[in-house]
């Protein structure tokens, strides 16, 4: 009897523009002596958008922020193996500098104008993706500012809390849970940190401040004890610019109104967990595509 498994991977469409030419970023392995997009295989336990912008980073030199998902990709290595390859549109942050020295894995790599690029690539798959791509960037998609809706890590028993709620801490759990949420908003570039001010949706995005040196705007609105599906919809758009990547923490009970305001049925919402978020991919007023991750 066969077992059959799946090896997961991810990678990046990573784009600029130069002299108003759109370009993307290839590589080359001398293994396969093919020319294909930047991924690699996910490590135990990492999100998958983190194993995006870590591998783009390894295989190129080029530090990215994600933008919007693209189409998995799901094909067989083997009898009973599949692999899986999920994939986003990227910016480098900066100009993309290349700074990688060729190794026995990635012995080149290249922006490549993007009318150009068809040719060059050595898979269907990977030529499939660049329609993707292109029907993506036809209409600005590929230019989205995520908005992060993160609720507050693991904190005490409410129960067992004598003090204000407000002031509840996290658990040793929600602690580390709110550590691993640093990798997760790199990968998409937050820049701005929004916040209820209660001690425990504090201390879920400190060590992202901390790490990133970001200020934090911390409004009670927010908060469980003040927080009002009118007061949602009148304080939000004005503390989530649409400019920036941003993200937005916050409790539970609060989530409903703030899917409200977002314009969002909360019926196609997974319900949070701790410390897990959904990213909404903005364009102009426009929600292009939603992604549920935990860290």
């Amino acid at each position: 009897m066969v077992t059959s498994s799946r090896q997961l991977a991810a990678g990046a469409l990573v784009w600029r523009e130069v002299s108003g030419l759109l370009q993307l970023l290839v590589v080359h392995r001398a293994r396969y002596d093919d020319w294909t997009f930047p991924k690699g295989k996910r490590d135990p336990g990492e999100p998958l958008p983190v194993t995006a912008v870590r591998e783009v980073t390894e295989e190129t030199g080029v530090e990215v922020r994600l933008g919007a998902p693209l189409p998995i990709l799901e094909y067989p290595l083997r009898p009973g193996c599949t692999k899986r390859v999920s994939y986003w549109c990227a910016r480098p942050v900066g100009v993309g500098e290349l700074h990688h020295e060729p190794d026995a894995e990635i012995d080149g790599v290249r922006w490549v104008d993007a009318g150009d690029i068809a040719s060059l690539l050595t898979y269907g798959t990977d030529r499939r993706m660049l329609d993707d791509f292109r029907s993506l960037a036809a209409d600005g998609g590929h230019r989205t500012e995520p908005l992060i809706v993160l609720r507050h890590a693991k904190s005490q028993s409410r129960r067992r809390w004598r003090r204000d709620d407000r002031l509840r801490p996290l658990t040793k759990q929600g602690h580390a849970e709110a550590q691993r949420l640093v990798p997760l908003l790199t990968a998409y570039g937050i820049r701005t940190v929004v916040s209820s001010d209660s001690t425990r949706c504090v201390q879920t995005v400190q060590p992202y401040t901390a790490a990133t040196m970001v200020d934090v705007v911390l409004d009670r609105g927010l908060s469980q004890e003040d927080a009002t599906r009118k007061r949602i919809a009148r304080r939000l758009p004005s503390l989530v610019p649409r400019d920036s990547p941003t993200v937005v923490c916050t409790h539970r009970p609060v989530l409903p109104f703030v899917w409200d305001c977002l314009g969002l049925d909360s019926v196609d919402i997974p319900t949070l967990a701790p410390a897990q978020c959904v990213v909404l991919h903005r364009c102009t007023s426009t929600k292009l595509a939603t992604e549920a991750h935990r860290p």
